[in-house]
């Protein structure tokens, strides 16, 4: 397979997913590039297993039902890491990064995976659908304080975050419109919650209270009646500003970083023509998730190879890419937890964003403490040569005896997902590998050995690069 595709469908994987191996990157390029898509966006209809719930709760009960936030959040991590359907856990990130909502107030993991997984089984369904789901989520709910939003005390925290955060963006609406969507929800709430012992959580439930619902009429973005929440979620939906907003962060997610959420406002897209193709397809198909996916997917501005590594990795990218790259934990074993809070010890705490208004993404994952912390992970991941991805990508390596300095590290360049670095940065790579002499596997244990070492010291230098660590 020529090169090309297999750098394109690296890409796409890196992308719509957390990575691949060699072996399915060669793999899905023989299946080719429109047919891999349409596996990712329909697993269902070809036959990709959904990801084994009973396995979690088999050998990792206190993950399924974690009591604590550190457990939950190496439940979501495992499933980042271990899904067969790697789209449908990236939109499940997507979703838990835009709807932002924290454990350190919600104080309730079940809980809070109860909404992941809300994500993950309608994440690539309908926006309008979805953003409903959203505001009847007992920890949204409870996260921006519609419980505390009466008819005679309106609550504006969720209708603030709903127009600003959650769909339209800011400049797009006016403080009127606010206090509208406070009025329009209240009555939306949570059932009296039952105490936690003896018996551990249960979980929540919404509740809509008529009794407690303000019936007068409003007026919301020049729209005039009794509105109820439903019909708050209509009018937002069909505004312009609702359907580039979204386009917007489709293409931050998928094709390229953008400046932060609060600036849009006052910096245009990166590719504006490439957000307004995202928005048309996404308002012509009734809003319709997957279908915006497939049209971004196969679009000439996602394939151009000007925005191939033209995105910071998320640390949850990093950990749950090198996990899947190095082919650990094929099997439940020990060490989950220590590589569920990996993620947050980059800065990417899953189920705990710092705020409503989520991570801050781009450059802004990276500062001295992060990038020390992700060149490490990786390069001590891909040091061990007993991982079986590593282990394939020596043996890939060792069926020539001898190799070039050049071969060595274009063959691991290759073999990482066809990573592209600068000319600079190949050099002083090739350079390294000369200073230490000849590069031969050999038969004996010893030289199979040294010659494992040379390939995993290359790919552990490699790990530190600014190509690595874009995606």
């Amino acid at each position: 397979m020529a090169g090309k595709d297999i750098a394109l469908m690296a890409h796409l994987m890196r992308r719509a997913g957390f990575g691949a191996t060699y072996e399915e990157l060669e793999a899905r390029a023989a299946k080719g590039y429109e047919a891999t898509v349409e596996e990712l966006l329909e697993p269902d209809a070809n036959g990709v297993p959904e990801y084994d719930e009973l396995t979690l709760a088999r050998y990792f009960p206190d993950m399924e039902v974690p009591s604590a936030p550190a457990l939950g959040t190496a439940n979501f991590m495992y499933h980042l890491y271990t899904t067969p359907r790697p789209l449908v856990e990236k939109m499940t990130l997507f979703w838990h990064m835009l709807f932002a909502t924290g454990n350190s107030k919600v104080d309730n993991p079940p809980e809070m995976l109860q909404q992941i997984e809300m994500f993950r089984q309608h994440g690539m369904g309908n926006y309008k659908e979805l953003l409903m789901g959203v505001a009847k989520d007992p920890s949204m709910i409870f996260w921006l304080d519609n419980n505390q939003n009466h008819k005679l005390a309106p609550n504006e925290n969720w209708g603030r975050e709903l127009l600003e955060l959650f769909s339209m963006g800011q400049g797009n609406y006016s403080e009127d419109d606010v206090k509208m969507t406070a009025r329009a929800f209240t009555g939306w709430t949570i059932l009296p919650k039952i105490p936690r012992t003896p018996y551990q959580r249960h979980h929540w439930k919404f509740i809509y209270k008529a009794e407690d619902h303000d019936n007068s009429e409003k007026t919301f973005l020049g729209h005039k009646g009794n509105f109820n929440g439903e019909d708050i979620i209509d009018i937002i939906v069909d505004q312009p500003a609702t359907a580039q907003f979204m386009a917007r962060h489709l293409y931050n997610y998928f094709v390229a970083d953008e400046v932060q959420v609060p600036s849009w406002l006052d910096f245009p897209p990166r590719d504006p023509e490439a957000v307004n193709a995202i928005a048309d397809t996404f308002v012509k198909s009734g809003f319709e998730i997957k279908d915006t996916l497939r049209f971004l997917f196969n679009s000439d501005f996602f394939k151009d190879e000007s925005v191939w590594f033209a995105k910071v990795k998320n640390p949850a990218e990093v950990v749950a890419g090198t996990i899947r790259l190095i082919g650990d934990f094929k099997e439940p074993r020990p060490g989950v937890l220590p590589i569920g809070l990996e993620g947050a010890y980059q800065g990417q705490d899953l189920i705990n964003p710092p705020s409503v208004e989520g991570w801050h993404t781009g450059k802004e994952w990276v500062d001295t403490g992060s990038l020390v912390r992700r060149v490490n992970f990786v390069a001590d991941s891909l040091s061990n040569a007993d991982m079986p991805g590593v282990q394939a990508i020596i043996n890939r390596l060792g069926s020539n005896d001898t190799l070039t300095p050049e071969q060595l590290v274009d063959g691991c360049l290759e073999l990482l997902g066809a990573i592209r670095v600068e000319d600079g940065t190949r050099q002083q790579l090739v350079d390294h590998v000369k200073a230490s002499g000849e590069i031969k596997r050999g038969s004996s244990e010893d030289e199979v050995r040294a010659f494992g070492q040379r390939v995993t010291e290359v790919l552990q230098l490699i790990a530190a690069t600014r190509e690595y660590q874009f995606g």
